[in-house]
């Protein structure tokens, strides 16, 4: 019978921005700069279950494109692909190497 294993995540270096309002054109710029692709369309508000979100623009990742909120990061993985990632996911997985 197969049981899991434990693993750790390899120390390596990313690179990272924050989406804020002031940010967007800037991380979209740094997207585009490295070989990615956005969309960026008018800043999209969805409401769900009460919940208000602002949507700054969609990334091409390599399961297709996905929504960047204000708040999110986007990295720039190991083999050169980009990704938004949650605050809180971010906090708990990396941390500063500056």
């Amino acid at each position: 019978m197969s049981t899991p294993k434990q693993y750790r995540k390899k120390p390596v270096v990313i690179e990272a921005m924050e989406v804020t309002e002031d940010s967007r054109p800037d991380v979209t710029s740094w997207i585009f700069d490295g070989g990615g692709d956005v969309e960026v369309l008018s800043p999209y508000i969805m409401r769900q279950g009460g919940i208000e979100t602002t949507h700054a623009f969609q990334v091409k990742t390599l399961e297709g494109f996905m929504w960047a909120q204000y708040g999110d990061y986007i990295i720039r993985g190991v083999n050169g692909e980009f990704y938004p990632c949650k605050p809180d996911i971010f906090a708990k997985t990396y941390e500063d190497a500056a």
